[in-house]
């Protein structure tokens, strides 16, 4: 195939876009945040189990001070209306039955009121807790969503970039003949798909040509399209390329 030496040269600009190209559509496709919001989803999962765990812990403990309390006062008003009937008694076995009846409440309202104070102290170790958990959890989110923000950020300006890249890349891709194009498009394929001899080397995959290589070249006139025995890439000489 034959083709001028600028428009081989235009080669190497689209050479050049569809690499930016490249770079660009990785960069949308993977923003250095995504592994680390990843790692946050699944770290946010753990934390919020265990504070679902941690809250249901209060919860129970909650339920059972509730109940403890109930039955402080049932001990309580028991203990009230015996002590009234006491007072109002006069037969002495049934004195001595309120009063070994009061002397069982008493004891059964001390037991109940340690039950309760420590039941109040283990509620208050869980809901701080539960507070230490909840402000990881809250962390973990704060993080994630700052993260996520610079990720839509990247995103964005990785997609304006490549619609930028595709105009400027059509408008090249129009200057170049059809059958040239095609050639490069079908390299690019399989290499990068056009470059730069220089010094003796392809600068697309940076091999230096052997002399029996660069004798074939030096034959060819400069309108003959060459390509890198070893890549591919079509060979763009210029007065670099040490020929």
């Amino acid at each position: 195939m034959n083709a001028t030496p600028a428009e081989q040269l235009r080669l190497l600009e689209l050479a050049d876009l569809d690499t930016r190209l490249r770079q660009a559509e990785h960069a949308r496709a993977n923003p250095p945040q995504a592994a680390r919001v990843k790692a946050l989803i699944e770290q946010r999962q753990e934390l919020s189990r265990e504070l679902s765990n941690r809250q249901g812990a209060v919860e129970e403990m909650q339920a059972e001070l509730g109940r403890i309390e109930s039955d402080v006062k049932v001990v309580r008003a028991r203990q009230d209306r015996d002590t009234a009937l006491l007072q109002t008694v006069s037969n002495p076995k049934d004195a001595a039955g309120l009063e070994h009846e009061l002397d069982s409440l008493r004891r059964r309202q001390r037991e109940l009121e340690d039950s309760e104070l420590e039941i109040m102290e283990r509620l208050e170790t869980a809901e701080q807790a539960v507070a230490d958990q909840a402000r990881l959890v809250a962390e973990a989110n704060e993080e994630g969503a700052r993260l996520s923000g610079e990720a839509k950020a990247l995103v964005a300006e990785a997609t304006a970039r490549i619609a930028e890249l595709q105009r400027d890349r059509a408008a090249v891709a129009a200057s170049v003949p059809a059958a040239l194009l095609s050639m490069y498009d079908a390299a690019a394929s399989r290499s990068s798909g056009a470059a730069l001899l220089r010094a003796r080397t392809c600068t697309g995959c940076n091999m230096m040509l052997s002399g029996t290589d660069l004798n074939s070249l030096r034959q060819l006139p400069d309108e003959a399209v060459a390509t890198c025995p070893e890549c591919g890439s079509i060979l763009v000489r210029t007065g670099e390329s040490g020929l």
